[in-house]
């Protein structure tokens, strides 16, 4: 008896996170409970937009409706086990899911302006196995639900205030469209008049290339920021270093990056990290510049940074200026990115998340 009388009180203290809650699955919630369709909307402002997640503080709703909210429900993002903070002012935060997997985000502040981007995960792990990549040694966990995926950007919120983080990317741990449906379900949170209000260009998804969701996403209607990385800019390399490419190739891949310019009518961005002796030669320079070549687009280039255990090395500052000055004048935009974080294995390809699996995590 006391044994049923434990079990029953556990059950009775669980309350449904509504963290990742919709405005239309928060209206359905409302009806469910036998309130107007439209207290779902108020209770959409208070969460996401005014950061209100005491139920009893609602001042719009009635008393008994703020008991049974309550008596029910929370809105909890998931814990923080550790921060770090780079020389160069980035943060990276680690968390602890409800299955007790890590996941980690990183906030780079862009000094001398207003900018600050948060670097946001949509797996635990991640199955595309790029080889240059501390997450790809890691393989893959699981996917992030979207209250877990905009869980990590209202923990921020929470943290700092409002003016936490201006541009929001998805470059954390794992492949974006490997998990669509959440990650979709995530940025139109991000994007909602009444939500968090992020404007679309200040959202990117970043993509090792599946070229079916690119797609996809282009016909979603999101309109939202893509970012490809690259890499590599012909077929041969790219297999050598993205075991992904083998599956979708190069030339459909780009197919649908320039479906994507042209159907939502923005500016395509390339990752392309530089290895020494493996990416940085003239050939490489015009083979990118051809293939990006009548594309509205943005190239970033980035030295690579080292992951124990790689044998990738990272070019030097020379051979970055030399090969962003060959590729200036032959593509739109190309800028050579500086590195962040990278004391606290922060940078790109670095992010760790020992605890627990024993193994590093990208960004």
């Amino acid at each position: 008896m006391r044994k049923f009388l434990i079990h029953l009180h556990l059950t009775i203290m669980t309350k449904i996170n509504l963290l990742g809650y919709t405005l239309s699955e928060l209206e359905q919630l409302m009806i469910d409970m036998g309130e107007k369709k439209f207290r779902g909307g108020q209770l959409f402002k208070w969460l996401y937009r005014d950061h209100q997640t005491e139920f009893e503080l609602m001042t719009d709703f009635s008393k008994e409706l703020r008991k049974k909210l309550d008596d029910k429900f929370e809105f909890k993002t998931p814990d923080l086990l550790q921060t770090q903070v780079s020389e160069d002012g980035t943060q990276k935060f680690l968390f602890n899911l409800a299955d007790n997997l890590p996941v980690e985000t990183v906030l780079i502040p862009d000094f001398g302006s207003e900018r600050k981007t948060v670097c946001i995960s949509s797996q635990v792990g991640c199955a595309v196995g790029c080889k240059f990549c501390a997450t790809g040694q890691m393989g893959y966990k699981r996917d992030l639900t979207a209250g877990e995926i905009i869980g990590q950007l209202v923990y921020l919120r929470e943290e700092f205030g409002l003016d936490s983080f201006s541009n929001v990317v998805m470059m954390g741990m794992g492949e974006p469209l490997a998990n669509y449906d959440n990650v979709v379900k995530a940025v139109e949170l991000m994007i909602a008049p009444t939500g968090m209000m992020l404007s679309r260009k200040k959202v990117t998804i970043s993509t090792s290339g599946y070229s079916p969701k690119i797609k996809k996403l282009a016909d979603s209607g999101l309109n939202i920021c893509l970012a490809i990385s690259l890499h590599a800019a012909t077929q041969e390399k790219r297999e050598k270093i993205m075991p992904i490419a083998e599956t979708f190739k190069l030339d459909k891949m780009m197919q649908t990056v320039r479906y994507y310019a042209d159907k939502t009518r923005t500016q395509v961005m390339f990752e392309y990290i530089i290895f020494e002796d493996f990416n940085d030669k003239m050939e490489d320079v015009l083979a990118l510049a051809k293939l990006v070549r009548g594309l509205s687009c943005k190239i970033n280039l980035l030295a690579y940074n080292k992951v124990e255990g790689l044998d990738y090395k990272r070019p030097s500052d020379e051979k970055m200026h030399w090969f962003g000055g060959q590729l200036a004048p032959r593509v739109p935009v190309v800028t050579v990115r500086k590195s962040r974080g990278r004391d606290i294995d922060a940078a790109c390809g670095q992010l760790a998340a020992k605890q627990k699996l024993g193994s590093k995590i990208d960004v």
